[in-house]
């Protein structure tokens, strides 16, 4: 069993928590396309209340633990290992509750490329449990306007959790995908599953535009988000996110391996 301690110690010493990659600039840039209502850093989400630059550093300073001071513009953004922690707790909490209950589950990443396996084993270990993974909308089409234009991908599920990749780039199956904020294929996956009268999800896991998409349309999301992604934040301050871990999502997909262990531990679902 992992303790909390030796997870405090691994997300210091791999950059998870603690002084991070992402830079204070980045998430400043965030934080002012937010308040100006940009479609980029908004990922789905149509906030309800004002959030002017000032509010959002408050915001993450209190969710993240970043610097609270506006005049704090360089450098390494910071997350309180602390924050992470009992968001992780929340997190495994309402995994187990959803193991208990058998709920619908929806797994979707815009970071497949480190995020797949820690979404992975979620999905393995709630199939265990009797619940439903639900794959819909397989091989459909997404269109997502990038910096470069509009992209075409396809969407794709691998060990059950959905990703979008584009066509022709890797075999179905394939657990290398785009990297996306959209909110689109969510929506996409979330409208095919009501189309075809199957089980709706009870519960959305994921990341970026999956969490903020589904949480927008009234779906139960919970997630992970970096301290420029103030969007999940504010979802969850407005009551359309229920949880959201705070941590850098662009390590070495090994390094969450522990986050697994540890959330599905506390959820009583290791295997």
């Amino acid at each position: 069993m992992l303790s909390t301690g030796a997870l405090r110690a691994h997300l210091l010493a791999a950059r998870l928590a603690g002084p991070v990659a992402t830079s204070r600039e980045e998430s400043l840039r965030s934080y002012r396309l937010f308040a100006a209502r940009d479609p980029r850093v908004l990922l789905g989400l149509d906030p309800e209340w004002t959030w002017r630059q000032r509010d959002l550093i408050e915001l993450m300073a209190d969710k993240c633990g970043v610097s609270a001071d506006p005049m704090h513009t360089s450098g390494h953004d910071v997350i309180d290992p602390e924050r992470t922690l009992a968001a992780l707790d929340a997190f495994a909490e309402r995994i187990g509750a959803a193991a208990r209950n058998r709920d619908s589950v929806l797994l979707g990443t815009g970071h497949p490329h480190r995020l797949i396996g820690f979404y992975a084993a979620l999905a393995d270990a709630l199939s265990a449990a009797g619940c439903t993974v639900l794959t819909p909308a397989r091989g459909s089409c997404v269109d997502i306007t990038t910096r470069f234009g509009l992209r075409t991908y396809n969407l794709d599920y691998v060990q059950g959790v959905a990703l979008v990749r584009e066509p022709g780039v890797q075999p179905t199956g394939s657990a290398t995908g785009a990297h996306t904020h959209s909110p689109l294929p969510v929506r996409t996956a979330l409208a095919a599953a009501a189309e075809s009268g199957g089980p709706l999800p009870e519960l959305v896991i994921g990341d970026h535009g999956w969490v903020c998409g589904a949480g927008q349309l009234g779906f139960e999301a919970m997630g992970l988000a970096d301290t420029d992604d103030p969007a999940l934040f504010v979802g969850e301050a407005e009551g359309r996110v229920s949880v959201v871990v705070p941590l850098d999502d662009a390590v070495r997909s090994d390094y969450y391996r522990p986050l697994t262990r540890y959330v599905l531990n506390r959820a009583c679902l290791s295997q």
